[in-house]
């Protein structure tokens, strides 16, 4: 990978120190420069996209204004942080960005001291940014400045509302840029989008706002005016509003709506709040995939849309066999449109990822009958469940990852009310580029310990078809978890006949001798591989699907425990209480004594990289399973000899 050549001005900047050195009337030319080395990299390399053009200004204004990384700033999730990154140091490594072994793709205390938290998922930067308010303000560092940027997208989930309810009370020196693009992923949605947009559009009350604030700014004492300008501000809103001002009702100090494109404004306005005390917002308008024609017209496609030709546009796509597997998100989206139009009760949900779990195809089919409901993990939940009171059969699709902010929801609202709430959980597994945030590492264990719940996973997309058929039977009285991998299937043909499979109730996939492996869902497949090259060494390992990690199917294990000695576990979560431990923990319970080995995502955080390499880094690919079995059976072979 070769470093990406920069601009003139924008090759100078290691550091924000440098950007500071120059004059405001250069930093249009940085803006335009580091706007084009983000589509020079990310058109060659991939990555986010939409999100950092639309924050370039921002960018450099919040780096050019503050005395960053004294002055404390959070990125909210972090797609928007690329400007960031490379103004901070990385520009030069900044190839490496979401590559096996290179720097993160989103902001990572332990990668710059300009990353002052962590983040991945969406809607944590003011409760992040108020708590080190808070703590400088305990400390006496009456100095700095603590500034969270967060989309409107990100405002619709409830962790915002609730630090916007504690910052307007603390007295805390805290500054929120409210980032409004009408975008998250997909288009946002709710009311909150809604009273954005009126307090935007409201031409009248801006008007005489800047009229009032041109007037204001001719008179003596700094403080007089301010004092006042709020004042008449307020008086202005309560006239000219139609709706009260939501932030200052919460006691912040509310500014704007401003240009977000405009960065000698925005330079002049953060240097402005930077020295007015206490909890404040400030409104900016911007464009996601602004500077790039084709990503501002169709936000969601360029989200994040891979490498690119950055002069026509065209995205690569990986040339691959003719029928090609789909993704099983798009098994997903179609198979519940089928099942839909056979049960009317069917409906679906999901949190503000309808594109990214397909189930964008029901809300264009079935418009009353499948919903966004924006980035409210929680809420999905236990609106599900109150459907599901009714007699509806809910689809809830949330990424696996995403689901961790939901999980009292699911114990309180579904399982403890036996509530039949399907759950689909999307991006099981290791999810490859975004890394730690997003891997769904850990939801068989946070599930199998709650009562009154089943845990499925395909092993391909015609299972997958076939427990989604089996969730929404009559006969199914429990909450259902089906959880499946990012990215393809096996199985070209998919579009299987329905059929019913028996909760609790695994497969042989094919017999041996000697060592019997134990799969749950996709890497099941790896298993198929790892027999077919044992097979050299004159190996021939029994493969059994278990298809379900709770109820398990005592009586397979039963079979197996008599048979076989020696014992491999394989599944794409952590082996600390997942599949592994339930079988381990029925073989200590019914006194069976074999050699277990357990194969999955060890004890540890696993780092970014394509899902293969992470695969072969955790051991538990076909190699790793292969030679699982070598060392089971002391069989030693070289990896030159595979």
């Amino acid at each position: 990978m070769e470093e990406i050549a920069a601009g003139p001005l924008l090759s100078q900047i290691n550091t924000p120190d440098d950007l500071k050195k120059l004059n405001k009337s250069q930093l249009q030319q940085v803006c335009n420069e580091l706007r084009q080395f983000i589509i020079d990299c990310v058109s060659i390399h991939g990555g986010h996209f939409g999100a950092s053009l639309g924050v370039v200004e921002l960018s450099v204004a919040l780096h050019y204004a503050l005395n960053t990384p004294d002055d404390q700033l959070v990125w909210d999730v972090g797609h928007q942080a690329y400007g960031h990154k490379i103004l901070t140091g990385r520009r030069k490594v900044f190839h490496t960005n979401r590559k096996y072994g290179g720097i993160s793709g989103f902001p990572k205390r332990g990668e710059s001291e300009y990353d002052a938290f962590g983040v991945g998922h969406s809607s944590t930067s003011i409760s992040a940014a108020l708590g080190m308010a808070i703590a400088s303000k305990y400390k006496g560092e009456t100095h700095r400045q603590h500034v969270a940027v967060i989309g409107d997208g990100a405002m619709t989930a409830g962790l915002p509302f609730e630090a916007l309810n504690h910052a307007g009370v603390s007295g805390s020196n805290v500054l929120i840029i409210l980032n409004d693009n009408n975008m998250s992923i997909d288009p946002n949605v709710g009311a909150l989008k809604e009273y954005l947009t009126d307090i935007t559009t409201s031409h009248t009350y801006n008007k005489f706002r800047d009229d009032v604030w041109k007037l204001l700014g001719k008179l003596p004492y700094g403080e007089f005016q301010q004092d006042l300008a709020s004042k008449v501000e307020a008086g202005l809103k309560g006239v000219l509003s139609k709706t009260s001002n939501l932030f200052e009702a919460l006691g912040l100090r509310y500014f704007g709506p401003i240009d977000g494109h405009n960065v000698l404004k925005l330079v002049e306005t953060l240097k402005d709040l930077r020295d007015i005390p206490g909890p404040k917002l400030l409104h900016i308008k911007t464009v996601k995939g602004k500077g790039y024609d084709l990503a501002e017209k169709d936000q969601t496609l360029w989200h994040a849309p891979g490498t690119f030709d950055k002069i026509t546009g065209k995205i690569n796509k990986k040339i691959a066999p003719v029928p090609e597997p789909p993704k099983y998100q798009d098994v997903f989206g179609h198979t519940i449109i089928e099942l839909a139009e056979k049960n009317p009760a069917i409906m679906g949900i999901t949190p503000a990822m309808p594109s990214g779990c397909s189930l964008k195809y029901m809300m264009e089919a079935m418009p009353d009958r499948a919903f966004d409901v924006g980035i409210a993990e929680q809420h999905a939940v236990t609106v599900s469940a109150g459907m599901a009171t009714r007699g509806l059969r809910v689809f809830c699709n949330i990424y696996s990852s995403f689901m961790q902010r939901a999980y009292d929801m699911v114990v309180h609202d579904v399982a403890i009310q036996k509530l039949p709430v399907i759950f689909c959980l999307d991006r099981a597994g290791l999810v490859g580029d975004d890394g730690p945030t997003h891997h769904g590492a850990y939801d068989i264990p946070f599930m199998r310990c709650i009562p009154n719940m089943v845990i499925s996973a395909p092993m391909n997309e015609a299972e997958l078809r076939n427990l989604m058929y089996t969730a929404q039977l009559p006969e199914n009285e429990y909450p259902f978890v089906i959880r499946y991998p990012r990215g393809q299937g096996v199985m070209p043909e998919w579009r299987t006949p329905f059929e019913k499979i028996t909760v609790g109730k695994g497969r042989q996939i094919k017999d041996g001798e000697e060592v019997a492996i134990l799969t749950i869902g996709h890497p099941g497949n790896f298993a198929v591989q790892a027999c077919k090259m044992l097979l050299a060494d004159g190996l021939d390992p029994a493969h059994y699907d278990m298809r379900f990690a709770k109820p398990l199917d005592e009586e397979l294990l039963h079979e197996i425990a008599t048979r076989f000695q020696k014992i491999i576990t394989v599944e794409d979560g952590t082996i600390v209480g997942g599949f592994g431990s339930a079988v381990l923990e029925f073989m200590a319970a019914h006194n069976y004594t074999p050699e277990v080995k357990m194969l999955g995502i060890p004890d540890r955080i696993v780092e970014h990289g394509k899902p293969e390499e992470l695969h072969r880094e955790c051991e538990y690919d076909a190699l790793a399973i292969a030679n699982a079995v070598r060392e089971m059976v002391d069989v030693k072979v070289s990896l030159a000899t595979i």
